[in-house]
């Protein structure tokens, strides 16, 4: 399992036990300063929170507003942890605004965004563009094309004349993804059984054993099977088909419109995503014996077997994946203890950035009949 994934679950576990008050106070111009864990980028402060609140080990947060002014770190969300779940110190600081994860409340998984920001672009993850009217056709543009997660318009005072109403339709991952899969003897993985129940028809994907399709790729991510790293295609705005490699568990998305070349090789199976319709989610129900999912904690308990571990995490609706270590697991006083796990799934720009005459905004595909943020 390894020293990471253990003091990660310490570290979660203390979490809960000192810190699971809900707490959704917003203290402006207060820093939390220390106990940083990671930065992502956000356009305010309360989806800085909800990254806070989905992130395994975050248990609160320090925001860089759009009047900070001191250096370069506007809309820096740095994610934060202590042993206790609480900041060490608090600080008056003008330009941030601090707060804490709202996972011991009760929280909407799937948030909606619907706010717009004016003179804000939510710069790459481009895979399609297009010329709207305004703003508002182009948020329905992205909201209607399941791919589209954020977007950026640029607006008619923009400086450049010829690329003015374009609409930049924006990727990031809905789904799950697994930091790591690794060969450890002892541990046996698996995935929360609950899957998103959408009005789209069943269908069983397309997969070539024994056959790789080298080049054109566009993301290596790993993946616990053939059939993983399908779903994981087929979530992908821009894949058209991929080859996973079993010994290393790669899954290598590829990108070509115009053609497919396959060659054998042992160990590697291929395949086409699957379009307008729902993968056969069996897959997720199989566990993966001496498969390691490091990392990604956010907590741990002692179970007396791999079923009632899957168990739990589907019940809990925080956990996308789980790992358990066995009897026969190397060291003993680390056997029988199932680690739940998750990923960010909210919609998530890679970057924020001030420019004048642009509009940026989310998909609202999770805003029906529920309140915004």
């Amino acid at each position: 399992m390894g020293t990471h994934l253990i003091l990660v679950g310490l570290l979660s576990l203390c979490s809960l036990s000192f810190g699971q008050d809900c707490n959704q106070q917003l203290l402006e111009n207060v820093d939390f300063p220390g106990n940083d864990v990671t930065s992502l980028f956000s356009p305010d402060v309360e989806h800085c929170q909800q990254l806070c609140t989905q992130h395994p080990s975050c248990d609160f947060f320090t925001f860089f507003r759009a009047d900070w002014n001191k250096d370069d770190r506007n809309f820096f969300c740095l994610i934060k942890a202590a042993p206790n779940g609480q900041p060490t110190v608090q600080a008056p600081l003008q330009g941030v605004t601090s707060g804490f994860s709202l996972q011991p409340c009760s929280q909407d998984l799937e948030p909606c965004l619907s706010k717009v920001y004016q003179n804000v672009d939510f710069f790459g993850a481009d895979y399609r563009a297009l010329f709207t009217a305004d703003s508002e056709e182009c948020q329905r543009a992205c909201t209607q094309d399941p791919a589209c997660q954020f977007f950026t318009f640029i607006n008619e005072a923009f400086k450049t004349a010829d690329i003015r109403n374009k609409c930049h339709l924006k990727f990031s991952w809905p789904v799950p993804r697994i930091p790591l899969i690794e060969k450890k003897t002892g541990v046996t993985s698996g995935f929360s059984e609950i899957t998103e129940i959408t009005q789209q028809s069943v269908c069983q994907g397309k997969l070539f054993p024994n056959t790789d399709i080298p080049g054109n790729d566009i993301e290596n991510i790993p993946a616990a099977s053939p059939e993983h790293c399908q779903a994981l295609c087929s979530a992908h705005s821009v894949c058209t088909y991929f080859s996973f490699n079993s010994n290393d568990f790669s899954c290598n998305l590829k990108n070509n419109n115009n053609n497919i070349v396959t060659q054998g090789k042992d160990g590697v199976t291929s395949g086409i995503p699957a379009r307008f319709c729902q993968l056969d989610n069996t897959w997720v129900q199989v566990v993966h014996e001496n498969v390691d999912f490091p990392g990604s904690d956010i907590r741990f308990e002692p179970m007396d077997d791999a079923d009632t571990c899957q168990r739990t995490c589907t019940q809990d609706p925080y956990c996308h994946f789980y790992s358990y270590t066995n009897d026969n697991f190397g060291d003993p006083n680390f056997r029988r203890l199932c680690f739940l796990k998750r990923t960010i799934t909210m919609p998530a720009p890679t970057k924020v950035a001030k420019l004048a005459n642009v509009v940026s905004g989310f998909q609202l595909r999770n805003c029906n009949s529920k309140t915004t943020v």
